[in-house]
């Protein structure tokens, strides 16, 4: 499976492919905390699944990897069925509840690191039924991780994917300044990281589809985080 490592030694971290070639990974974060599970009960969040991204990523045919949350897969069991259904879509592992395992993570709530390996197998076993594309890939919430929490995921021989390109889109008020923190750093082998979590990432999907276009004209082509990886 992709992603997959020696069960037993420190989870490894890749922020980039081989800087080759012209393939570059798109990645989209499905944070979910109880707060945002809160925000939805009231009413004051409509959606955190952005289902115009999966709308134009599926209609240009374009691969993507997606880290879903545990608790954001059980919210919507339908969008997650629809994106393992897509053969150019991967899944990959965000944690259950999008707690941090380090102090002073952008205010996220903290878990205690001895609770990691659990977390995350939770979560595998969450995404596990919907089939599809399924990876040994993790990512840490906030990307805040250190060497204890890198030895906490020692048992379950997964790959931890950081990445090399932010797109800053969580809380972002317009799209352009999306659209040039991507096409300014990305290259071949790149890893960028956006989210799928609407209400707080709204201008993601604005943002997309000159994204798209950028890559296309500097000769960059999507591809699924694995063979980005792979490449080379």
């Amino acid at each position: 499976m992709p992603g997959a490592t020696r069960v037993g030694t420190r989870a490894p971290v890749v922020d980039h492919g081989p800087q080759v070639g012209n393939r570059v990974a798109l990645t989209f974060d499905a944070d979910m905390t109880d707060g945002m599970l809160a925000n939805l009960r009231s009413g004051k969040v409509r959606s955190y699944a952005n289902l115009r991204i999966l709308d134009l990523l599926e209609r240009e045919q374009v691969p993507a990897t997606f880290f879903l949350t545990g608790k954001w897969v059980q919210r919507y069991p339908e969008v997650t069925r629809r994106i393992a259904g897509n053969p150019r879509f991967e899944l990959a592992n965000h944690t259950y509840g999008h707690a941090a395992f380090t102090a002073d993570c952008y205010d996220l709530p903290r878990q205690s690191v001895d609770t990691l390996a659990a977390d995350v197998a939770r979560t595998f076993e969450v995404i596990a039924p919907y089939g599809g594309r399924q990876t040994r890939y993790f990512r840490f919430p906030g990307l805040c991780h250190d060497a204890a929490a890198l030895d906490a995921l020692a048992p379950l021989g997964v790959t931890v994917v950081d990445g090399d390109v932010v797109s800053g889109d969580p809380f972002a008020k317009a799209w352009k300044p999306l659209v040039r923190a991507v096409l300014d750093h990305v290259r071949p082998g790149s890893v960028v990281i956006m989210h799928v979590t609407e209400a707080n990432a709204a201008m993601t999907d604005e943002a997309l589809p000159h994204i798209l276009a950028g890559l296309a004209e500097r000769g960059l082509v999507p591809a699924p985080l694995s063979e980005v990886l792979a490449a080379g």
